[in-house]
């Protein structure tokens, strides 16, 4: 399993991946999830994959010559001369067809399922920034100010900081920031995610990068965060009043008061004591 999440902003975007790829107490593997496509002053493209190690590698292998027919232009469309995004998408989708016509059915013989998700974003130059969730049929979606960022793998621990921070006009800096949380969230819920992590940053109109950097159990920023994040959580919830049993004007809604019992059904076992 991974962790894999791309934030879409109106400053640039953000890409953030672990590598781990299998967890036991005897074996984990690390494998990169990001890989970069970026031609200088033309286009910059950033690619994360989840699921399935083989078929994954196959899709970024081949998705460097994979060409696309199309009837309105003179040659075939590749992610190196797609004059949109879209159009690098549908290649990248291409590939990912490709992939399961060579290997979907000796997988399925062998018991493994065609397991793959891709988050793929970027800017070509002449139009804005994208950002598309790829499946496992080559299919896509496309992020929008409603929904402006994907996830990939085990996403439910770090969606919530997401939900509560990341709005279009979030700041590139807090945006990364925030994935970066939303990341320490799942490392400290799930074993099958793990260190190092690859973060990418990237700002609007510039077609490269000098924000990209691995992350390893030894770097500073982010055992600050990791403590800060715990540290902060806890005194947030130490700051919230216990509930109130027996009425009072901290008393949750949610709890009963005593006079109200009589009317409420009551399913217990001998074990139970009624709150």
């Amino acid at each position: 399993m991974t962790y894999c999440v791309a934030i879409k902003l109106k400053a640039g975007l953000v890409f953030l991946s672990d590598s781990r790829t299998n967890a036991g107490l005897d074996q984990i593997g690390t494998f990169r999830k990001m890989i970069i496509y970026e031609q200088p002053d033309d286009r910059f493209m950033v690619l994360l994959s989840a699921g399935n190690l083989s078929v994954s590698q196959s899709v970024r292998e081949i998705l460097q010559v994979e060409q696309l027919e199309d009837p309105d232009e003179s040659e075939p469309i590749t992610i190196w001369n797609a004059r949109s995004m879209f159009d690098a998408a549908r290649v990248l989708g291409a590939a990912v067809r490709r992939i399961y016509e060579r290997d979907g059915e000796s997988l399925k013989e062998a018991g493994v399922e065609f397991n793959l998700t891709l988050i793929f974003g970027g800017q070509i130059k002449g139009e804005a920034m994208r950002l598309f969730q790829v499946y496992a049929a080559g299919n896509f979606i496309e992020a929008t100010p409603e929904t402006p960022y994907f996830q990939a793998g085990e996403s439910k621990y770090g969606k919530p900081v997401l939900d509560r921070v990341i709005t279009p006009d979030t700041p590139l800096d807090e945006a990364a920031k925030c994935a970066l949380v939303s990341m320490d969230s799942t490392l400290k819920s799930n074993l099958s995610v793990g260190l190092p992590l690859d973060l990418a940053v990237y700002e609007v109109n510039q077609f490269q990068t000098d924000k990209l950097v691995c992350i390893d159990e030894n770097n500073p920023y982010f055992r600050m965060l990791h403590g800060s994040w715990g540290q902060k959580l806890r005194e947030v919830f130490d700051s919230i009043e216990d509930p109130m049993w027996n009425g009072g004007q901290t008393q949750v809604p949610l709890m009963v008061a005593s006079d109200q019992r009589r009317s409420l059904k009551k399913i217990r076992t001998p074990q139970d004591k009624l709150i």
